[in-house]
């Protein structure tokens, strides 16, 4: 099994404040998977992807990658675990707003041995002819675009994405989960992507349903369509 979460624990505040966030999550992931998180706010999606990603530290349980858990690494193994394996897409795109598309891009390939080229990579995500721009002179599409290719270009094993198309109209967020679906097939990485929107499910081969801390449904999707064919 590539990705195992184990009886993942997590609560904040103290004594008479303390909330209980999750509530001994367990999942499994095979390599290569698109697997889609869904619940209302405050179901614990987010909180989960951010132990995944080891942004977050688990109360209990532990994350394993290939074997190999990462609750107990300390700081310098923590950076290591998410430079080797990570890359993240957020709704808020934090570029760097003085550099160019392409030098945006290119913080990511410095964090890997084995970065993606990034010329076939922009035109993978249809932003060649956008490379020297900068952030302010582009559409929230192409700045989400630029976003994805700053975490793709490492060649991560996962690329974790939380409310991807938040912020973006609906034919910009098709474009954008289009393009999540053609790394996902070119590349092979797996993706674990947090949304609000249920109908995102159905381009994922793996659907987890979260409520109040807990797994309320884990199930692959039979009946996996393309994005364009996707609608809501």
């Amino acid at each position: 099994m590539f990705l195992e979460v184990k009886n993942i624990h997590k609560s904040y505040g103290e004594n008479d404040n303390r909330i209980e966030v999750l509530k001994g999550i367990s999942i499994e992931l095979n390599k290569g998977e698109f697997c889609v998180l869904l619940g209302p706010s405050g179901s614990g999606k987010s909180t989960l992807l951010n132990i995944i990603g080891g942004i977050d530290e688990a109360d209990e349980g532990d994350v394993f990658i290939e074997g190999e858990g990462i609750l107990k690494l300390n700081d310098k193994g923590l950076t290591e675990y998410r430079r080797k394996h990570l890359g993240y897409v957020f709704q808020q795109y934090n570029l760097i707003p003085n550099l160019t598309v392409r030098e945006n891009i290119e913080t990511g390939a410095y964090l890997s041995d084995k970065p993606l080229d990034i010329d076939e990579l922009l035109l993978t995500l249809g932003l060649k002819e956008h490379e020297n721009k900068i952030p302010s002179q582009l559409s929230g599409g192409q700045q989400q675009r630029t976003s994805i290719g700053r975490a793709i270009v490492k060649n991560p094993d996962i690329l974790l994405c939380d409310e991807p198309t938040g912020a973006l109209d609906y034919k910009t967020s098709k474009e954008i989960l289009k393009l999540i679906e053609t790394v996902n097939q070119k590349y092979g990485n797996t993706i674990i992507m947090v949304t609000h929107n249920d109908a995102i499910k159905n381009i994922a081969d793996r659907v987890i349903r979260l409520r109040d801390g807990m797994i309320r449904s884990n199930e692959i999707n039979t009946d996996k369509i393309k994005t364009e064919d996707l609608e809501w």
